[in-house]
């Protein structure tokens, strides 16, 4: 039997923007989706990949980690589509049980909060019948995604993001495709670099992240160089009697921060003040520590214990109890949206001069927490929704750079190990894809496609 060597390549989601990241490969009349999230910066219907181009039920689903931006729309699709086959890899299934079952409670509060009528798009039951169809798989290990008749085979790969992120290769009789998913080269505190394969591997085509294709490189220390700096930064406010906040991502930059932190104390570049971390990132260090054996070799994952509980951060007389004497709180969310923990202690910080924070991931321009950053003393913002806007006077606001996602360099090294005939450039700002269709195509068939293009993709 003659197998096609042509896989027609659709977005849903993640096409010229990051967010929402879902693409359909259609081969041989099979439908397969490879991540399937919701959009960070959208509410309602709007956070969901356009599902309205599915003109029927998808055979499978691939997950490459657990940040919403790539699995949090996986419940809504088991509610339209029962019993699509899912794959990740066996730390993914655990933290997406956590991250998802989280977003229910979340787009409750907002519906709540906001008066969004959509909220919430799933519920606890859509979350348990979509983890009922999850097949945890190791990394390295090859797997057959289960199509009627049409042989496919799968492989995770490590690729050092945040734990369980994978890479993802896919061969057919007559196509193979490699997914990067959210890739990172470097070593972090606890996750070690991507591992791709031991050999050189071509493939047909190459599906790539794009996130830091406009970022010079030279602008961003090395990782340790950045924790000294952060180190440095915070040892100034805390010996002038300030606390120190650190707005941080639930999965992957809490559990990575909080040990550098940890490292600095012990390398006594901070003193030995109280470390405090918030809600969920607590429940995520619980699973980092249960499949620890994932992490870099030689991580030092502290015990969990070590960090201190944060508390009802709703209470403004307990926000002041604990900045009343120097402190670290690491807290959730890492883009500030008004009403999480990292706003609510910001509300009372900011009321003072003497505190410090120090934000270390990306900031949406419409975020609060980018606001903040770029606020001058006297300017107000609003941290609580249906309260009044809080006066800034903390002057001491800056931004570190800890990213997990791969430099365009090394992005580059990845095109020219697989020296791939087509290259798709998707998760990324359009600046970023631009960038790197430009620069990086070495001849390949290169392709920039939007929410709701098709393209073909020849092997």
């Amino acid at each position: 039997m003659k197998h096609p060597n042509t896989i027609l390549f659709s977005v849903l989601g993640g096409g010229g923007e990051v967010g929402a990241n879902c693409f359909q490969l259609s081969l041989n009349g099979h439908q397969i989706l490879l991540d399937c999230g919701t959009h960070p910066k959208k509410e309602g219907y709007a956070a969901l990949p356009a599902f309205s181009l599915l003109q029927r039920s998808p055979d499978a689903l691939i997950v490459t980690h657990g940040h919403v931006d790539h699995c949090g729309s996986t419940p809504y699709l088991a509610r339209q589509f029962p019993g699509v086959k899912s794959y990740a890899t066996l730390p993914t299934v655990r933290i997406m049980d956590r991250m998802l079952h989280n977003s229910v409670a979340v787009m409750e509060t907002i519906a709540k909060e906001r008066g969004v009528a959509e909220y919430p798009l799933y519920e606890h039951a859509d979350v348990g019948t979509a983890m009922s169809s999850m097949h945890g798989i190791d990394f390295d290990t090859p797997f057959e995604v289960q199509l009627d008749g049409f042989p496919v085979e799968a492989q995770f790969l490590h690729a050092g993001h945040v734990l369980g992120s994978a890479s993802v290769l896919l061969r057919t009789p007559g196509h193979s495709l490699f997914y990067t998913g959210d890739i990172c080269e470097i070593d972090q505190e606890l996750m070690g670099g991507h591992r791709l394969f031991d050999h050189n591997e071509t493939v047909d085509t190459l599906v790539i992240e794009s996130t830091h294709g406009a970022t010079e490189e030279s602008s961003v220390l090395p990782y340790a160089d950045e924790a000294l700096r952060l180190g440095e930064a915070m040892a100034k406010v805390l010996q002038g009697g300030g606390s120190v906040l650190v707005p941080c991502f639930a999965l992957g930059r809490m559990q990575e921060v909080l040990n550098v932190l940890a490292r600095l104390q012990e390398e006594r570049v901070l003193p030995p003040v109280p470390i405090y971390a918030s809600g969920l990132g607590r429940a995520i260090y619980e699973l980092y520590d249960r499949f620890s054996h994932y992490l870099a070799a030689g991580a030092n994952l502290r015990s969990l214990e070590q960090f201190g509980r944060i508390g009802n951060v709703f209470d403004p007389d307990l926000v002041e109890t604990l900045i009343g004497h120097p402190c670290i709180m690491v807290a959730t969310s890492g883009m500030m949206l008004e009403n999480t923990p990292s706003a609510l202690i910001a509300q009372q910080m900011v009321r003072g001069s003497h505190h410090g924070i120090f934000f270390v991931g990306y900031l949406d321009h419409e975020t609060l927490g980018y606001k903040l950053l770029h606020a001058k003393p006297g300017d107000r913002l609003r941290f609580q929704l249906g309260f009044p806007e809080t006066e800034i006077k903390l002057e001491n606001i800056k931004r570190f750079h800890f990213s997990a996602h791969a430099p365009r360099a090394a992005l580059q090294k990845i095109i020219d190990r697989f020296q791939p005939k087509n290259i798709v450039y998707v998760h990324g700002d359009p600046d970023a894809l631009d960038w790197m269709q430009m620069n990086t195509c070495n001849g390949s068939r290169s392709f920039v496609p939007a929410i709701g293009q098709t393209i073909a993709l020849e092997a």
